[in-house]
């Protein structure tokens, strides 16, 4: 069971697809940076060695950075706003660092504004590569033109090239986004599924102690009335509420440190127990064989909220307790009399209790129908025998 809303693996998970992510774009991009690294080795002169050089490293430093910015997970707008500005900065001033390099001999520029639209989608959305392969191409043909070079053949490497490696670094990003959506939602539901866990603990909670507590209240009341009349009797009444209260902590440990596993019978007992010792005549049909443990989960929470209600809301003389087990389902059917129209058949039917034990049993595939008539209610819960 997750109870603190992350997943077993999962961050361990996203590390490595990044690593991997990342080795692969960066190792793409290094293949795109061959090309136009032939042109200062085929370059005679110095001066124009230097400059493509310092152009080629200029833009895979930045590249690197874009590769860095792409597969994370953090980083702020203004980041990557800085970090574009940088690539186009880059871009801008490689244009007359590497034009002039190895002129006639190699499209040193073309190759390097190829590799600069291929790494267009690591920084922006993969639309963008289109207008950015157009002013490229664009670039490309007026350096080509400028320095005497092949237009045609500067232009087919922008405009092949490019569009090329911008699609399959788009793929990889958008992958990437995707797996991080995925861990995401992984997480969001795990947070969902403790969330869910702490609201059926609360709700156990809830349904333990308000039996205990309103079997414990009306004893002591009823030991304050007897205090004068019946001092004997009301002694063995706050006896009785000492010994709930008792009972009442003891189970609420239990559910504390998770170690309570509930036993219907015994909730069956304790129920009709309280309800004789308060001038109920109770009457209970237990089920023919043993219960799944899910199943009696269920049916405990009804069964208390059940006594709860016939004690706090009727004037009950008599009450029946009984539990059926098909094939497929478990049923439990709690009736009593005294049920009034501002009694047991208004309260009830739409108390909190029972609502929230109505939600409880949808959730588990069961339900829960209430019904008065001539002055008797019934409580009937039904759940699956194989929960």
């Amino acid at each position: 069971m997750v109870t603190d809303g992350t997943v077993p693996g999962g961050e361990r998970t996203l590390r490595r697809a990044r690593t991997a992510t990342r080795v692969s774009l960066a190792s793409g991009m290094v293949a795109t940076l061959f090309l136009p690294a032939i042109g200062p080795l085929r370059e005679p002169d110095p001066w124009r060695v230097t400059s493509g050089v310092l152009a080629i490293v200029g833009f895979t430093l930045v590249l690197a950075a874009a590769v860095g910015a792409a597969v994370t997970t953090g980083g702020s707008a203004r980041q990557r706003r800085r970090l574009r500005i940088g690539y186009a900065a880059v871009a801008v001033l490689g244009v007359p660092l590497a034009a002039p390099v190895a002129v006639g001999d190699w499209p040193t520029w073309a190759w390097l504004g190829a590799a600069t639209v291929g790494g267009v989608p690591l920084l922006a959305p993969l639309r963008a590569a289109l207008p950015a392969t157009v002013l490229a191409m664009v670039v490309a043909g007026a350096v080509a033109g400028v320095t005497g070079a092949s237009i045609g053949q500067a232009l087919l490497v922008v405009g092949t090239a490019g569009p090329g490696v911008a699609l399959v670094n788009g793929f990889q990003v958008w992958f990437w986004g995707l797996l991080v959506q995925a861990e995401r939602g992984r997480a969001a539901q795990a947070r969902l599924a403790a969330a869910q866990e702490r609201l059926r603990f609360a709700a156990d909670v809830h349904d333990l102690l308000g039996h205990h507590l309103t079997v414990i209240a009306l004893k002591a009341e009823l030991a304050a009335r007897l205090a004068d009349a019946d001092p004997s009797r009301a002694a063995r009444e706050a006896g009785e509420a000492q010994r709930l209260a008792a009972t009442a902590l003891t189970e609420l440990r239990r559910t504390v440190h998770g170690y309570r596993r509930v036993d219907l019978g015994e909730q069956v007992s304790a129920v009709a127990q309280v309800l004789r010792s308060s001038g109920v005549r109770c009457t209970v049909v237990p089920p023919a064989g043993e219960l799944p443990p899910e199943a009696a989960t269920q049916l405990a929470a009804v069964l208390r909220e059940a006594g709860t209600n016939v004690l706090r809301h009727s004037r009950a003389g008599w009450c029946r307790i009984e539990i059926s087990q098909r094939e497929d389902e478990v049923r439990m059917t709690v009736t009593n009399d005294g049920a009034t129209e501002t009694g047991t058949g208004t309260a009830d039917r739409h108390s909190h209790g029972l609502r929230g034990l109505s939600e409880r049993l949808a959730g588990a595939g069961g339900r829960l129908r209430v019904d008065r008539a001539d002055g008797v209610f019934t409580v009937e819960a039904t759940v699956p025998a194989t929960a």
